[in-house]
């Protein structure tokens, strides 16, 4: 017998027939529409259990499996006894719902539409309308603000008034206008902040010959903006109305308008205009996208970048704390590089985080606590002070990622706990020589989003573990995580891992071949950054792994790096390049004033350079400086930590230090 899910309204589950299928009570249907949310995948018994409960009973496995029992005879009530369910099936320690995926009208909603792509309009108002008619209210409409149902339920939001969009966009494209002015009068009515639907109404009026009202809407539309968000409309309005002001001939149907909406445009849109009060679930969501974009890379990076700013500023206007948290902590995206791409930015978020941590309740709020937390670990990377006391109480953000792991530990929320470790990453730069410690952080995060489906940690976790191989010059193992990498990214399509793997490649061609083949992977590495939105990162990277190449191959640094942008590396560079140049006193000179090197994945390096223009000096001060700070680093390779660059086995520098200072 076929059994079909909906979650597209209330939940409920009916045969072949349209007759509806008996799931007893509110936990019965909790258990069936979390593991509908866990998409085939099996859940485990102690998962579910937190989910259903926030003080689970003594008895809730027990509890747990009279509920899956009951829910197997309603669904399949012909099975004979004592046979296995082919639906609600038991994998292990946990429980999957088995249902194909045509049977569940959230999951054929998504990939109808998903699966739109470049299809013509005719194709796209034919199945959006037919898509667009499996919906019987709000997504999982008898359940509330559970926690593991505020991702599925925001992805389906946002897909349904992107469908109610394109819907309209095809039939003004098929030159049925006067069709779509109705639904997007509603559309926008419901949901105001959508740039992309003011645009569509005003053209779907236009094309009706009723280019006053277009207007009007438009001033509408501007209006609402700048009183409720205190902006101006996007590009894509204020360039309507220009063209309806001057009746410009694109705007003319014959013009191909379906050929200049383009997907991107069309998400690009739909993220500058979603923020407002009467928006709150639209306003979460689109944070939750612009982490799908980050991942992207390139533009989508950098425009994940701006408009997370503008939402957690409009999130904060609000005077919801509350929501201020959610939407700070949803962009849980994981970060490997101890450089922030946007200081300022990063620190407006931090501060943003520190306003909301105070102004939560005192009670409750764990997980939001935990994530502002992570929030402000994360986004301080690279701000640790350069001259830390040897004891004494933690710098700031090395705090938060304490407490963040702490909380996080506490719920058992594989996912918080992800993104708290990533801010313990973050924080694991107090020192030189703890690549052990992230190497023991990179495996703890590999094992925690293998088992829980967290792919986008997962490639954290073991891009952190090649760093802390190559860091230890266990270049075998460092190639096994690179491969686990490489693959999880072309599964799953995540562009930005290739460049890590592919400055992992040149640094392990630079650690065993020739000079000309490490500088010609570097070159190949570099062409990899390109584009890729990460400035942080790319800033004076290959003019310093060229340096590094030949400082270790001898023979002196390579002219073509004399008048190079060195990005951030440029203070403890110059004097290596002046001693080098045989500039001495001038090297001398640079070294009296160079700060602190910061304390992130070039920490080692950083402090080798110095002393090898200390050496040219004869700068002893400076010297004994660097042999304190580089020998708790004495097992590790300088520079290799970074997985981008390497400068040789530390013990080499300590060496060198040591006779100098004899």
């Amino acid at each position: 017998m076929r059994v079909e899910f909906g979650v597209l309204g209330a939940v409920g589950a009916w045969d072949e027939e349209g007759t509806p299928l008996p799931l007893k009570g509110p936990r019965h249907r909790a258990v069936l529409t979390r593991l509908i949310v866990a998409r085939r995948q099996v859940v485990p018994v102690a998962r579910l259990v937190a989910d259903l409960w926030d003080e689970p009973p003594a008895n809730a496995v027990g509890a747990l499996r009279t509920f899956v029992g009951d829910l197997r005879r309603g669904l399949e009530p012909d099975r004979p006894p004592r046979t296995p369910s082919r639906l609600l099936v038991t994998e292990g320690a946990g429980y999957a719902l088995r249902a194909a995926r045509e049977d569940v009208d959230a999951w054929r909603f998504e990939e109808t539409v998903n699966a739109l792509g470049d299809a013509g309009p005719a194709r796209v108002l034919e199945r959006t309308t037919e898509a667009l008619a499996w919906w019987r209210g709000p997504a999982f409409a008898d359940f509330g603000d559970e926690r593991w149902l505020r991702s599925p339920r925001a992805r389906l939001t946002e897909l349904r008034l992107h469908a109610v969009e394109l819907r309209a966009e095809a039939l003004i494209a098929l030159g049925r206008p006067v069709e779509a002015v109705p639904d997007l009068d509603a559309h926008v009515t419901d949901h105001p902040w959508r740039e992309d639907a003011w645009r569509l109404l005003a053209l779907a009026l236009y094309r009706s010959s009723r280019q006053a009202d277009a207007l009007s809407v438009l001033r509408r539309a501007r209006a609402m903006l700048r009183e409720h968000l205190g902006v101006d409309p996007g590009p894509r309005l204020r360039r309507l109305e220009e063209d309806i002001l001057r009746q410009a001939d694109r705007l003319d149907p014959d013009a191909g308008t379906a050929a200049v909406d383009q997907v991107w445009a069309r998400a690009t849109a739909a993220y500058e205009g979603a923020l407002g009060s009467r928006a709150r679930t639209r306003l979460e969501s689109t944070v939750g996208l612009m982490r799908d974009l980050a991942v992207t890379g390139g533009g989508g990076l950098e425009a994940a970048r701006r408009h997370r700013v503008a939402a957690v500023a409009a999130a904060e206007q609000l005077g919801d704390p509350e929501l201020t948290a959610r939407v700070i902590g949803v962009y849980d995206v994981p970060a490997i590089w101890t450089r922030s791409d946007d200081p300022e930015q990063a620190r407006r978020l931090v501060a943003a985080a520190e306003r909301t941590l105070r102004s939560l309740g005192p009670a409750g709020q764990d997980a939001a606590r935990c994530r502002l937390l992570a929030t402000i670990a994360v986004e301080s990377r690279g701000t640790l002070p350069r001259d830390l006391p040897p004891s004494g109480a933690l710098a700031r953000p090395s705090q938060a990622a304490g407490q963040a792991e702490e909380i996080a530990r506490r719920l058992g929320d594989p996912s918080l706990l992800a993104f708290a470790l990533n801010g313990t990453f973050m924080q694991s730069f107090r020192r030189a020589g703890l690549a052990g410690r992230r190497d023991a952080i990179g495996a703890e995060i590999v094992a925690l989003a293998a088992a829980h489906g967290l792919v986008r940690y997962e490639v954290l976790g073991h891009l952190i573990r090649v760093q802390a191989r190559c860091a230890f010059g266990d270049l075998a193992a460092a190639d096994r995580h690179a491969i686990a990498v490489d693959g999880l990214a072309a599964r799953h399509d995540l562009p930005l891992v290739s460049v890590f793997t592919t400055w992992y490649r040149a640094l392990r061609t630079a650690s065993t071949g020739t000079r000309e083949a490490a500088e010609a992977a570097y070159e190949e590495a570099a062409a990899s950054l390109v584009g890729s939105g990460m400035p942080g990162l790319e800033a004076g990277l290959l003019p310093l792994a060229r340096l590094c190449v030949a400082l270790r191959h001898g023979g002196g640094p390579p002219r073509s790096t004399a008048d190079s942008d060195w990005g951030p590396y440029g203070p403890w560079v110059r004097p290596v390049l002046l001693a080098e140049s045989g500039l001495l006193g001038e090297a001398a000179e640079a070294l009296r004033t160079v700060p602190a090197p910061p304390r992130d994945l070039m920490f080692e390096a950083m402090w080798c350079l110095l002393a090898r223009a200390a050496i040219a000096t004869g700068d002893t001060g400076l010297l004994a400086k660097a042999h304190a700070q580089l020998a708790p680093a004495a097992a590790e390779v300088a520079g290799a930590g970074s997985g981008l660059i390497t400068l040789g086995p530390v013990t080499e520098h300590l060496t060198a230090i040591e006779s100098a200072l004899r």
